[in-house]
């Protein structure tokens, strides 16, 4: 069972951690829309790249489904580069599983992330069957113009109730610091 904090945390989470790795450069606009409970049976998106966090009381998949559209290709590939659309993508959204890991090691000290994965999209009807405890799909528009969804879908195992602190300003864009 989660709690009605505990959602609105692991949501309020998710959207600080989307916010701070997803765009580019600071001044991208960087809308999050929350979808109807429905939208899970009706995505138009091709791929998804499917990330963990599990703990010992919870298991957290974060979803992030893109078509390789033009818009999307020119954003987040560098001009002249020989990365693909999904493999940029791929360390995108690693990084900003990473963000959501890193805020909640600060209530669950005992966290594991996996590396992402990609699946077809036509598997997210499939997260109804883990019968989790949220389950929230969500539009993501990077400028006006470039368009990606993500679910984020928790399974409790036993009780979870936190409060995040969801004021702290991200200073840190992810990188690796070597010392």
């Amino acid at each position: 069972m989660v709690t009605g904090h505990a959602k609105d945390s692991f949501e309020g989470i998710f959207k600080k951690a989307v916010r701070s790795r997803i765009s580019k450069q600071s001044d991208d606009t960087c809308e999050i829309e929350l979808l109807p409970p429905s939208a899970i049976n009706a995505t138009t998106e091709e791929h998804a790249v499917i990330l963990t966090v599990s703990s010992i009381v919870f298991r957290l998949l974060l979803v992030f489904h893109f078509n390789e559209d033009e818009s999307t290709r020119e954003y987040f590939v560098n001009e002249g580069s020989e990365a693909s659309l999904q493999e940029v993508l791929l360390e995108v959204f690693n990084l900003t599983c990473g963000a959501l890991n890193q805020e909640l090691l600060q209530y669950f000290p005992d966290l594991g992330m996996s590396t992402p994965y990609v699946l077809s999209a036509r598997c997210l009807p499939h997260l109804l069957g883990l019968k989790p405890d949220v389950l929230s799909s969500y539009a993501i528009t990077i400028n006006g113009h470039v368009r990606l969804g993500a679910t984020l879908c928790v399974c409790a195992h036993a009780p979870v109730d936190f409060i995040a602190d969801l004021s702290a300003v991200e200073e840190s864009s992810g990188e690796l610091e070597l010392f």
